[in-house]
């Protein structure tokens, strides 16, 4: 079975069909650039673009980079705020004329990762993380996701949001060395583990490709292991989205 999976960023918007028994992309994937202003309707328009584009008939998923309630928008982020309260399955369904899922895109690149990657058969509580502009995580308890935990949107100190501390956009911003960054990163950790106190990391994103220059400094008394899925991991988990809530 193929479902398209759709990943929604703030520079691109990528699209590919997945096998869902595999994982595995079945065609290559399609970019396009993301809309300026990110209003509703000209994503909208992207999507069913990139619909065109692999003259799709079939069931979509979509990661979305907000938080995501039932399919509708409930937070603004880092997109424009005539998105709040936008019932985001139904435009895109309308928009297409076919069946979307739509759920947040950290969410669904943890599912990737749970379902096809360094998560799979792995028991407790799980975080994957990640790390870019943001610091994007998913919880998972025995595989199962527990949707919407925006674990780097919690403070840290004097009311500072800690992903503006930790991501790796502050690393680029402040132009750190890993081993400067990777002891913000380390805070943050330690930080989620007093909170819900996880079994495993999974780390993805740009920066977990360069664990070894900061590994050392990660202290937490948790074993921290990177995503084993790269740049697909937005599309494959969204298509994964859309097969559960059509399996039920």
């Amino acid at each position: 079975m193929e479902i398209l999976g759709l990943d929604i960023g703030g520079s691109g918007i990528k699209g590919a069909p997945v096998n869902i028994e595999t994982g595995q992309l079945t065609a290559e994937r399609f970019r396009i650039p993301t809309p300026t202003p990110t209003k509703p309707e000209s994503v909208a328009d992207t999507i069913q673009e990139i619909v065109d584009h692999f003259k799709w008939t079939g069931p979509i998923g979509c990661g979305f980079p907000t938080v995501v309630n039932n399919g509708k928008c409930m937070t603004k982020s880092n997109i424009h705020k005539s998105w709040v309260g936008v019932q985001i399955d139904q435009l895109f369904s309308e928009k297409t004329g076919l069946p979307v899922t739509v759920i947040n895109d950290a969410d669904a690149a943890g599912l990737a990762e749970m379902t096809f990657g360094a998560g799979k058969n792995k028991k407790g509580l799980v975080v994957t993380v990640t790390i870019g502009t943001g610091l994007g995580t998913g919880v998972f308890y025995n595989g199962i996701l527990i949707p919407n935990f925006e674990l780097g949107r919690t403070y840290y100190k004097n009311g500072e949001i800690i992903e503006y501390f930790a991501a790796d956009s502050a690393r680029q911003k402040e132009n750190l060395t890993y081993i400067e960054w990777g002891k913000r990163f380390n805070k943050f950790l330690k930080h989620t583990v007093r909170i819900i106190s996880p079994d495993l990391f999974i780390l993805g994103g740009g920066a977990s490709k360069k664990m070894d220059k900061f590994e050392d400094q990660i202290t937490v008394d948790v074993p921290v292991i990177a995503a084993e899925n790269k740049n697909e991991a937005g599309i494959i988990g969204a298509a994964v989205a859309a097969y559960l809530k059509d399996k039920g």
